[in-house]
């Protein structure tokens, strides 16, 4: 039998594609969108963060572009979207813009559970509308939502924002299910505990490093580009038959609630 040649050089399909990516001036989508451009993509960097996005698509490179999105905005996601067709269309969406609203639900203002859903879920089913239409007319595409660890077990005291996200989960799997006929993919990536720009003032905390290490199987917090990682797989063709899916990328912290109660003589050996 004669052996198989493998393509090292584009071995994920995604040369040549163009990848657009919300949030994408820091954290988890800075790290996606350097991820992409390292396989290939061209990439979009969308962020209500104007300078970021610039600073990002610089360091990035190869016609990368940088466009001002507010993705609550109907109006500027289509602005955003014309101007991603003008390059020849999207064909991969990463979904990530997020802010985060702390309040317990007894006292929490509208405005900042209106804020939340805004951007994550009202934001994220208006970028796939807007991106996921130059996908169904290439009949092909595939739409990343990050989600979180919270979309499965409430995170208490934050707001809308467990509720967003086990939301945007759900708007995954019913955008799989429509739009998997058209070509379509829809997927989840929901991250643990990763440290980026937003969850920062929580790490300059003495002591909180540790103890969240201590909790997470694989002993260390997350970064950027361990979402990135998986991000790009479900952008590629590798994951052409990955649809409607969720990946925790929480480095086991999500099975840890059985080693927290306590069951003497099962301990862990010291």
């Amino acid at each position: 039998m004669a052996a198989q040649k493998h393509d090292s050089g584009d071995w994920l399909g995604l040369g040549g594609r163009i990848a657009v990516v919300t949030g994408g001036a820091s954290g988890i989508g800075r790290a996606t969108a350097v991820s992409l451009a390292r396989a290939g993509a061209r990439v979009a960097v969308l962020d209500i963060n104007q300078k970021g996005g610039a600073d990002v698509a610089a360091e990035i490179g190869g016609g990368a572009l940088a466009l001002r999105c507010d993705t609550t905005s109907e109006a500027s996601i289509a602005e955003a979207a014309a101007a991603v067709a003008g390059i020849g269309g999207a064909d991969v969406l990463v979904n990530n813009a997020g802010i985060l609203r702390p309040g317990g639900l007894d006292k929490l203002p509208l405005a900042h559970w209106n804020a939340i859903i805004a951007v994550t879920l009202t934001g994220y089913f208006l970028a796939a509308r807007a991106f996921g239409a130059q996908m169904m007319g290439k009949r092909r595409g595939s739409i990343i939502h990050v989600a979180s660890i919270a979309g499965q077990e409430p995170q208490p005291y934050s707001g809308a924002y467990s509720v967003t996200k086990a939301g945007v989960v759900m708007l995954s799997r019913q955008l799989a299910v429509e739009w998997g006929p058209a070509g379509v993919r829809s997927n989840v990536v929901s991250p643990g505990l990763i440290r980026t720009p937003l969850s920062e003032s929580f790490y300059r905390q003495p002591g909180v490093t540790e103890k969240r290490s201590a909790l997470v199987p694989r002993q260390r917090v997350g970064t950027g580009e361990d979402i990135a990682n998986a991000v790009t797989f479900l952008a590629s063709d590798k994951a052409d038959y990955v649809n409607g899916a969720e990946i925790l990328t929480d480095g086991g912290v999500g099975g840890m609630l059985m080693s927290m109660i306590p069951r003497p003589g099962f301990e862990r050996p010291a």
